[in-house]
């Protein structure tokens, strides 16, 4: 057993969080959230703010929230109060030889992560996503289901890529960018835009 666990968040990420919580051999207490929810899923134990004013040195805390900015912002929250922040990794994932995983980062059932790559803090690794040989996915990135990284991309802070999109060796996607849903991005994607299609070209950007 690792232990025990607290989820923050109760919307529908948060449900998969806990799944994969158990599986990893966490004891789920319940859900922390902003509001109590009309539907809860599980334990609702209060908001944020309540908790983090009483810490509980032998429970471990993971933030189940979708949302990247937000995600990042609670870790961070919780990290100052002292909290331990848990890394959930499916047993069925496959992590190569030399990978590094940060802090607060969720790998989901059926990912594969090859030899040499570097996950960071409080990113999202979602179903059957694939992260070849030495890619960099910096801290609060979501690569949601189905995408495919080449080998030596690089995936900068807070980006979102969406389900099924393939990315070719060498790229590099800037920070708090979106990539479309099965786009194939074949050239370097700048900072704060949003990028679709086959192959991807920009579309928005969100300065």
């Amino acid at each position: 057993m690792n232990g025990k666990l607290i989820i923050v968040g109760m919307g529908g990420h948060s449900k998969v969080v806990a799944d994969v919580a158990r599986r990893c051999g966490y004891q789920v207490l319940g859900f922390l959230d902003s509001r109590r929810p009309d539907a809860p899923h599980g334990p609702y134990l209060g908001t944020v703010e309540e908790l983090s004013e009483r810490i509980i040195a032998d429970v471990a805390f993971f933030v189940g929230i979708g949302n990247n900015a937000i995600r990042q912002k609670v870790a961070g929250q919780l990290r100052a109060k002292g909290a331990l922040l848990a890394t959930l990794i499916d047993p069925s994932a496959i992590v190569g030889s030399g990978v590094t995983i940060g802090e607060g980062t969720l790998v989901m059932p059926g990912c594969i992560i090859n030899a040499d790559s570097a996950v960071g803090r409080q990113v999202i690794l979602n179903t059957a996503a694939t992260v070849d040989h030495d890619c960099a996915v910096a801290d609060g990135v979501h690569l949601s289901p189905g995408v495919h990284l080449a080998g030596a991309v690089r995936v900068n802070e807070l980006s979102h890529v969406g389900i099924g999109a393939s990315v070719i060796q060498g790229v590099t996607i800037g920070a708090r960018s979106v990539i479309g849903a099965g786009a194939a991005v074949i050239g370097d994607i700048p900072s704060d835009v949003t990028a679709v299609g086959v192959p991807a070209k920009v579309i928005r950007s969100h300065r």
